[in-house]
């Protein structure tokens, strides 16, 4: 594990950046630029990600490009052991145009907090939002299984629904695509999928965005 340094805030925070370099030359490659991810994160509001059953802590910086995390210490351990062939896999990606659906991860943050005397910590994890820049009017998160797979249908803009929602909705408003855009996707989750195999990471969904205004669909996953 690479980790350079700690910053300090007023003896009331440490924050302990890991795999930095990493991580700070793959936002070169993604980012604008090293202070404009800095100042998206300077502006970050909760976000309730619906759909899920974790109880995890979720924010967006409030220009929507960036979403946190909070991870739990096994999904932690889990991205320290595999890092390495996560940054070989997205730089192929990068550098060779091969499709991904996966969400890049921009960095990984341990935050530690002195609480009533106590240490707090939290583990988080910034990722790029792939449906920034689109007007998303229905979202499903998709695991291609049907047992409790179910959201009751909502008003709530940010609700998302799951694999039995979206076998209901396509019975009156079916989805279509061509063809050479459902070559693009098979091979795109074959792509992720025999990475996440080979680290073995087996829960992975499919994150579909319906963007009715500009008459597309927006794919994403995540590793953790």
């Amino acid at each position: 594990m690479s980790v350079n340094g700690k910053i300090t805030l007023k003896d009331k925070y440490s924050i302990t950046v890991v795999y930095d370099n990493r991580f700070f030359a793959l936002r070169k490659k993604c980012c604008l630029s090293e202070l404009a991810y800095i100042t998206s994160l300077s502006r970050c509001k909760k976000w309730n990600a619906q759909g899920g059953k974790s109880k995890a802590y979720f924010a967006k910086t409030t220009d929507d490009r960036f979403i946190i995390k909070q991870i739990k210490k096994t999904e932690f351990e889990s991205f320290i052991k595999f890092a390495p062939d996560y940054f070989k896999h997205v730089y192929h990606s990068l550098d060779t145009g091969s499709q991904t659906c996966l969400a890049k991860i921009l960095g990984i943050y341990q935050v530690k907090q002195i609480k009533h005397g106590k240490e707090v910590k939290i583990d988080l994890m910034v990722m790029e939002n792939l449906l920034f820049g689109h007007n998303i009017s229905r979202i499903y998160d998709l695991k291609g299984a049907i047992f409790s797979r179910r959201v009751t249908d909502s008003n709530d803009h940010d609700t998302v629904y799951l694999d039995q929602n979206y076998v209901e909705d396509m019975g009156f408003s079916p989805i279509y695509i061509g063809g050479r855009t459902k070559h693009l996707l098979q091979r795109a989750i074959w792509n992720d999928t025999s990475f996440l195999t080979s680290v073995n990471v087996m829960d992975y969904s499919l994150l579909v965005g319906v963007d009715k205004e500009k008459h597309e669909l927006v794919f994403a996953s995540l590793i953790i």
